[in-house]
């Protein structure tokens, strides 16, 4: 038995739906590997669950009038179905909030109290706005006054409706709680910071240097970047809902979702085990120096997790494993844009919901943006579904059976023992292709694995029509040939129902059913690309009686493995993305213009030339966002530039959530002289203009032109 291992996916946020990008990202690789790692005999453990605390949770529940509880089982339920539907098969699915796992909040607050003693974690305190009536904190958003900029009586902490500047909550006049009206007051806060720049200069940047090589490269270079920036960074805050502080004199004071969310692994796998009547293997896996940990996740996660997660599991002093691997892929987009539930710009479950799971999981596979950004395009699944898996591995299948069927009674006839030069080179590349698609499902290329199986596929399909087992049968001599053909042709597909288990397993166990070997394991450990049938063949397999049937453009019923898209269906899905783009570019209905702000701004003083090219302005990628920990109005944002990534602060908090600029292209300053706001240094510009409202709005560059590319 192999060294046990333990695969995570990124733990989904409890606060809104997840599409194709996150399918791709983080949920789907991780099932590919499983399913790899298990067919090669290993003890594999693959847990997962929600996110379930933070700031965001409780304003959306709060607004939509739900028990927090109720509002994250919601989405909780709601997420899980999504990941089913895509055939993401969890060992547990569980999560963080402590009605849905016991384990987690105790766990949680035992790695605090363990980096506290041993001196990772600092304090400071900070004022911030506090509810005497309530007794609680008040995050910007929860506070209402009279702008300090315009008078307008009814401005948000964050920001003011009417002029439509970003403010500061402590400067507002006649300052009240949006809970109940009363005026709150400011007071001082203790909180605690995790001391990551210490942590790597004792060990943490060694330890990631020793990994050179064995990580993917996007990964390496993007951690190198974090770890030059490294600082203090908060781990408590103010909220209603989330893990207590485990200190005396702490209440309302929760850890930061941030902090919590990635201990939900281990709390996840106490849960599973502890459920399993094996609770003594937990701690048992969690430290031993022979488990392999793995997570599977998105580029906008690699800092949590190859940076803070570590740090964290390490600065408790428990001898927990740091991960193996961290094999994020880059950012996955749709039709040339972002995925936008909210406007709509993604994938519809009606347009899917008749395409196979296996289908699916196919075309996401090939399109899987492991090293760089890809995209899902309607043209590309068509190629995808009608190329690979229709015209090649389904018309191999589905000829080769019906064959059989038609001129050898349904049983794959058994091999007459001679063997010619062109079934050697068949069996050869079929040698060939198990040793390649082994390497690259183990060293998560997954979309080189699909190319090698279509490559087999490929040659299986040439084999057949050089052979002519159609000439062949209809004459004695050569009868026995045709036999051997077939058996040579089940036996391939017989291997390829192996090679394609770990991305489509349906489609797998359906042609080992058609064949009638469902009892044989779909298992890399004992493939033989040589073997043979029994000699008195397969009699009585269903064949392809068990495949699919439907209608066809013409009405005419048709049997075979996969379902074509038509050009019909393509134009379908684009007319209905043009007319989101239509509309996302209408003029806007005409608005009033608030006094206090004049209908044009001013032009800018002339400059010349040479002064203007001095600006060094560059494509770039927003790669991760937060807000700022002490300035709701501002965000903290991670920007690839293409050659390097930056820290850059913005104040865009009141026009974009953090999460819905993860993977947005911006146009960035890249020459700026660095500024520090609010105590984070920002290390450049993004270029913005104000909306009809008056907020900022990022511009953004061609989706053809590359991070790092001048903007001139």
């Amino acid at each position: 038995m192999s060294d046990p291992v333990i695969v995570t996916s990124a733990l989904p946020y409890a606060n809104g739906p997840i599409h194709f990008g996150h399918i791709v990202g983080a949920y789907l690789p991780a099932d590919v590997y499983v399913r790899f790692r298990r067919m090669c005999g290993d003890d594999v453990h693959f847990l997962c669950g929600t996110d379930e605390h933070g700031v965001a949770i409780t304003l959306k529940a709060e607004k939509e009038g739900v028990a927090y509880p109720d509002y994250v089982d919601h989405w909780h339920e709601r997420i899980h179905r999504t990941l089913q539907r895509f055939g993401i098969e969890f060992d547990a699915f569980s999560g963080t909030a402590s009605h849905r796992n016991e384990h987690h909040a105790p766990l949680a607050q035992q790695f605090f109290t363990d980096l506290l003693r041993n001196g990772w974690l600092v304090e400071r305190e900070e004022e911030q706005f506090f509810s005497e009536s309530t007794q609680r904190f008040l995050p910007d958003r929860y506070v209402e006054g009279t702008c300090y900029l315009c008078g307008y009586d009814k401005a948000r902490g964050d920001e003011c409706p009417r002029c439509g500047k970003f403010l500061e909550s402590k400067r507002l006049l006649e300052p009240r709680s949006t809970i109940d009206g009363s005026r709150p007051v400011l007071k001082s806060s203790k909180h605690w910071y995790l001391d990551l720049g210490r942590a790597r200069d004792e060990w943490l940047r060694a330890w990631f240097l020793g990994k050179h090589g064995q990580w993917k490269p996007n990964v390496e270079n993007f951690v190198l970047g974090d770890l030059a920036e490294l600082r203090e960074r908060p781990i408590t805050r103010d909220l209603p809902w989330g893990v207590p502080v485990p200190l005396p004199g702490t209440a309302g004071k929760v850890l930061y979702v941030w902090f919590d969310a990635p201990i939900g692994y281990l709390s996840i796998s106490k849960q599973y085990f502890a459920k399993r009547g094996e609770p003594e293997r937990f701690e048992k896996l969690w430290r031993s120096p022979n488990t392999r940990l793995f997570h599977f996740i998105g580029k906008d996660n690699i800092t949590f997790h190859a940076v803070i997660f570590p740090a964290m599991l390490k600065g408790t002093g428990r001898g927990w494993i740091l991960p193996e691997n961290v094999p994020a892929n880059e950012f996955f987009n749709f039709e040339g844009r972002k995925f936008n539930t909210s406007s709509g710009w993604f994938v519809p479950e009606s347009s899917v919901a008749d395409d196979p799971t296996d289908v699916l999981r196919w075309a996401l596979c090939s399109m899987m943006p492991e090293t760089a950004d890809s995209e899902w395009t309607w043209s590309e699944f068509q190629a995808r579904v009608n190329g690979d898996l229709a015209d090649n591995l389904g018309n191999f299948v589905t000829r080769t059976l019906r064959f059989v069927e038609k001129f050898f009674e349904g049983a794959i006839p058994p091999r007459s023992g001679e063997t010619l030069a062109q079934d050697k080179a068949l069996d050869d590349a079929a040698v060939r292709t198990v040793a390649e698609v082994r390497e690259h499902f183990g060293s998560f290329r997954f979309r080189r694995a699909l190319a090698a199986i279509l490559a087999l596929g490929g040659e299986c399909n040439r084999y057949f029509d050089a052979e002519q087992p159609w000439v062949l049968v209809k004459q004695t001599p050569t009868r026995r040939r045709a036999g051997d053909v077939m058996h040579a042709c089940c036996r391939m597909i017989d291997l390829l129902a192996v090679l394609i288990a770990p991305v489509m397993p349906a489609t797998a166990r359906l042609i080992r059913r058609a064949m009638h070997r469902e009892s044989v394991p779909l298992a890399f450990a004992s493939i033989a690309p040589r073997h043979e049938f029994p000699n008195e063949g397969i009699r009585g397999a269903p064949l392809t009686t068990v495949f699919p049937k439907f209608r066809d453009e013409r009405g005419e019923e048709k049997t075979a493995l996969f379902r074509k898209v038509t050009d019909e269906r393509v134009a379908s899905e684009r007319a209905r993305l043009a007319e989101l783009a239509s509309a996302a570019v209408a003029p806007a209905p005409a608005t009033t213009v608030s006094p206090t702000k004049s209908p044009a701004e001013a032009l800018a003083a002339t400059v010349d030339y040479e002064g203007f090219t001095a600006v060094d302005l560059r494509a770039a990628t927003i790669v991760a966002a937060e807000r700022h920990p002490k300035a709701d109005r501002l965000l903290v944002l991670r920007v690839d530039l293409g050659f390097q990534t930056r820290t850059i602060v913005a104040g865009i908090a009141a026009s974009y959530s953090p999460e819905e600029l993860v993977g947005r292209r911006v146009i960035a300053v890249a020459n700026l002289a660095p500024r520090t706001l609010r105590g984070v240094e920002s290390q450049g510009m993004l270029l913005a203009g104000d909306d009809a409202g008056g907020k900022p709005r990022l511009l953004a560059p061609d989706a053809a032109t590359p991070d790092g590319v001048r903007v001139r």
